[in-house]
């Protein structure tokens, strides 16, 4: 039995986590840890990291980075390894990731969704094929989501970028631009509003035609589940920074 401990636990995400965990036979929920606390939990709950004393086999993160850093702590001090499915990192944040990774293993996604990791691949397959093109990324989420663009949105740019060998930027913002278009850069879009889970659109628009690529989450488990996996295979881990596309030849 996996013992785990949720960080973000009062949050939308990691109250998803935490049922799913209780559902699940092979996992045991071990604690919670939030700063806000409100309500009554089933199991032990800390909004203090040194009030926490037994210590779990694997933490799952979803949370803010400030939040996320400080958990990282913990367990780099306790050893433990770490889902981290939070997103809106700084640089020196992703700096300090690659840096705890080296004393613990770390499993980091933008998406937990094996959905979403397929998208990925494809648009990096169609980049070069489509690389005339004006290509547009636009993402919706729910009105309480802090980041922007999403760290899926900026996932999918990369790796498209990438294989398009580094050519390419991302346009954040045309409100203060007066110009025409440029060839070379990714438009991102976000829309917020309501309870969207998750919608991401990649298209390569031509002058005769438009190849569109979309994924929609209808609902939170997609990645809850997503994080569960990632937590049973991060704990056989060595050290390291891990991702999706790791633990899916993992299964090969």
């Amino acid at each position: 039995m996996l013992e785990v401990l949720v960080n973000g636990c009062n949050g939308k995400m990691g109250q998803v986590v935490c049922d799913l965990i209780e559902q699940n036979e092979n996992l045991v929920l071990k604690a919670g840890f939030d700063k806000n606390i409100t309500g009554e939990f089933a199991f032990p709950v800390f909004d203090k990291i040194e009030d926490i004393k037994e210590k779990p086999d694997v933490i799952i993160d979803f949370s803010i980075p400030i939040a996320t850093l400080n958990i990282l702590e913990y367990a780099c001090k306790n050893n433990v390894p770490i889902v981290i499915a939070t997103t809106g990192f700084t640089k020196e944040q992703e700096e300090k990731i690659e840096e705890y990774s080296k004393i613990i293993p770390i499993f980091k996604s933008a998406n937990m969704s094996f959905d979403i990791m397929i998208m990925k691949k494809l648009v990096s397959w169609l980049a070069p094929l489509m690389k005339d093109t004006d290509i547009e990324i636009i993402e919706a989420h729910h009105n309480r989501k802090i980041d922007s663009p999403s760290g899926t949105a900026q996932m999918l740019a990369d790796s498209i970028n990438s294989a398009l060998g580094n050519t390419l930027h991302c346009e954040y913002n045309r409100h203060d631009k007066h110009e025409k278009r440029d060839k070379n850069e990714i438009g991102m879009s976000s829309i917020r509003g309501g309870n969207i889970v998750g919608e991401h659109t990649v298209q390569f628009i031509g002058d005769f035609e438009t190849f569109e690529i979309k994924h929609t989450s209808y609902s939170r488990n997609v990645f809850a589940e997503g994080s569960l996996k990632a937590a049973s295979f991060i704990v056989n881990q060595k050290p390291g920074l891990y991702c999706m596309e790791d633990m899916a030849n993992s299964k090969r």
